[in-house]
């Protein structure tokens, strides 16, 4: 891209965005200025621009996103055929085997849920579409990291603020590497309580009718009703024969 081609200013506002988060959700100038890494006179702009354009609001200290910062990651979902795909196949996979079934996409060095079907609550957070979970530490963001090449792998993961959530959470970027490799080779990621204690997970890539591994779908248990060694087979063949049936449906 030349470099006239490229928006600074756009690119601060996106950044300034991306500030907010979960717990986040109410800042400061100077909270933004840290997270980002701007100057202050910068994110003030940006935050006041967002303000004047109905996307934040501010009660003299502290900004806040409002609900039509929702239209953004809206226009993605409503003009992918991803998620409409999904959604029914999802909804029978989760019946069939009354636990809840997800599909994200990779995102850098994260996941987003682009789809998903809940049974009872296993995990503290509630998870949606547009939901995000580092990939390091989740079935799916295994999955798509390991249908990269190695190395391609290895430099998100360098990019990762990699920290133990539970501590059965592997942090040892080689370590990491070894279970990328085991993944890519039996085509299924296994979780066992690494991203949040008493929630196990499966994951499978599902490919496109070229070939191409373009997301992944998983199914979540309770730790306490399936041990981490029965979770292939629960719930492999189930998982394996919705990717296959999407296959061609995906493009």
């Amino acid at each position: 891209m030349r470099e006239t081609d490229y928006v600074s200013g756009f690119a601060r506002g996106l950044k300034v965005i991306e500030a907010f988060g979960e717990t986040t959700r109410r800042l400061s100038i100077a909270d933004v200025a840290r997270a980002t890494g701007l100057d202050r006179a910068t994110c003030r702009r940006s935050l006041l621009t967002l303000v004047e354009l109905g996307y934040a609001t501010y009660d003299g200290k502290f900004f806040a996103l409002t609900p039509k910062v929702l239209r953004l990651g809206h226009a993605y979902l409503s003009t992918t055929p991803l998620p409409h795909t999904v959604q029914p196949f999802l909804d029978k996979l989760s019946e069939d085997v009354q636990q809840s079934a997800s599909a994200s996409v990779l995102d850098g060095t994260e996941i987003v849920y682009i789809a998903r079907a809940a049974q009872k609550r296993v995990m503290s957070i509630n998870l949606s579409p547009g939901s995000r979970l580092p990939a390091y530490c989740a079935s799916m963001g295994r999955v798509l990291l390991a249908a990269l090449p190695s190395d391609e792998a290895k430099a998100l993961l360098d990019q990762t603020n990699i920290k133990a959530l539970t501590p059965h959470t592997i942090t040892d970027k080689q370590a990491l590497m070894e279970e990328l490799a085991r993944v890519r080779e039996q085509g299924y990621a296994v979780i066992d309580q690494e991203l949040e204690l008493g929630l196990r997970s499966i994951a499978v890539p599902l490919e496109n009718d070229r070939g191409k591994v373009v997301a992944a779908l998983n199914v979540g248990a309770p730790a306490a009703r399936v041990s981490a060694d029965d979770l292939a087979g629960q719930y492999l063949p189930a998982l394996q024969a919705i990717a296959q049936k999407l296959k061609p449906l995906l493009h």
